[in-house]
């Protein structure tokens, strides 16, 4: 199992982002899951469009291209939601609903760093 961070520029947006890795870990995602802790995050990848079924919460979530660039942002999604596919993307980012700050916009790109 990979944990990584993710930063733009000096803000640190998830301090432990679990990789799902295998078919089922992306498959399972969040899902029946309580909560995600502060500062925690998911990253799947391959990926370019997710859904909420069977979560208890809503979510903030990043799709992103090849180069780590931020190709859509969608807040607070909540649960029982399917998002569009964005066919630019190639790697999601989930976090706990309203934990993104307002400067994750479109364009900029984000530093992803394997920690484990």
């Amino acid at each position: 199992m990979s944990y990584f961070t993710i930063k733009f520029n000096d803000l640190e947006i998830a301090r432990k982002a679990k990789a799902a890795e295998s078919f089922v870990d992306r498959s399972v995602g969040l899902m029946f899951s309580e909560s995600l802790g502060e500062k925690d995050a998911l990253i799947i990848h391959p990926c370019r469009s997710i859904h909420t079924f069977f979560m208890k919460y809503s979510i903030d979530v990043i799709f992103l291209n090849k180069a780590n660039k931020v190709v859509k942002v969608l807040r607070n999604i909540k649960p029982w939601r399917v998002t569009p596919i964005y066919f630019n993307a190639n790697k999601v980012v989930e976090l706990e609903g309203g934990s993104l700050p307002e400067s994750i916009e479109p364009g900029v790109k984000l530093e992803i760093e394997c920690i484990s």
